[in-house]
């Protein structure tokens, strides 16, 4: 099993209100895991937002909290509700109500990688998930809970910043021939996880960086941005979604040529980010 459910990178000094977190960024493929899959080690991380974490270490340096999970998102997936259950792959859950994510294979246990690859040659106990769901997703989500809460009780507000990356060719169906392609996407929930203010000013740092920022197209945000995003209580919850091919080769999944570059340009990213969040900074009121 994976050592750790997560690892949080705190500040000597909380000073902002933002917290940031990745959650599919695990890579702790335990032996008794690659055991159980039909694919081999490469291809059972495709659907890992790989070296996310790396991007975004930098933010205790300004001032806020970073919080990543340990487990790997082909083990467990914590941008779902622990009651997403699949059918197709858990023995004993019933069909219920239709999921577009549960029914691609993409639930709390996912039954499959990117492209629909199956990880699993037949179904899973009942119990071996909600013991995942008990190690892993539960402490995640109690810690995530826990760093907004302080936030807001310290500043009065919290923007909790749910960091991801996506394949380059996820944009393809989006990108228009007489327009720039995004690298950058914004998922707000269609303005309920997060005030126009906030997001206005993530834009911007992405922005001033020279990237390309799109908004909820083709990702509005999933479980996360759904449950911590409450803008009428002051807090705030914005995903954002980052081209692979920025920084990484996807097949091989490694850091590229360029990614020492774009992790610095990243850094000024943060850093904008952290500090607009900062005590001192304007309150950002809901809408």
């Amino acid at each position: 099993m994976p050592k750790f459910a997560y690892h949080l990178s705190e500040p000597e000094i909380c000073q902002s209100r933002v917290v940031f977190a990745s959650p599919h960024s695990g890579r702790d493929y335990c032996w008794s895991f690659l055991r159980r899959t039909v694919l081999d080690e490469r291809t059972i991380r495709s659907s890992e937002d790989a070296f996310v974490d790396r991007l975004f270490d930098c933010a205790p340096q300004f001032g806020a909290p970073f919080l990543k999970a340990g487990a790997p998102r082909a083990f467990i997936d914590l941008n779902r509700s622990a009651e997403e259950l699949d059918p197709a792959l858990v023995e004993g859950v019933r069909r219920q109500t239709h999921n577009p994510r549960v029914a691609s294979g993409l639930g709390v246990v996912p039954r499959v990688v990117a492209n629909g690859r199956a990880i699993y040659s037949g179904k899973l106990a009942m119990s071996e998930v909600e013991g995942r769901i008990a190690d892993y997703w539960h402490p995640y989500h109690d810690r995530l809970r826990a760093l907004i809460a302080q936030a807001h009780m310290r500043f009065g507000e919290a923007i909790l910043v749910d960091c991801h990356s996506m394949p380059h060719e996820a944009l393809d169906g989006v990108a228009k021939s007489s327009a720039r392609r995004p690298q950058i996407v914004l998922g707000d929930r269609f303005g309920a996880s997060a005030s126009r203010t906030v997001v206005d000013r993530i834009e911007a740092a992405f922005s001033d960086a020279g990237l390309t920022v799109a908004r909820n197209t083709p990702f509005a945000g999933a479980y996360i941005t759904q449950a911590y995003g409450r803008p009428s209580r002051g807090q705030h919850a914005v995903q954002i979604e980052i081209d692979r091919s920025l920084y990484m080769d996807e097949v091989a999944v490694r850091p590229n040529a360029n990614f020492h570059n774009f992790r610095k340009l990243l850094r000024s990213v943060v850093a904008e980010i952290a500090a607009m969040g900062q005590a001192d900074d304007m309150p950002v009121a809901a809408e």
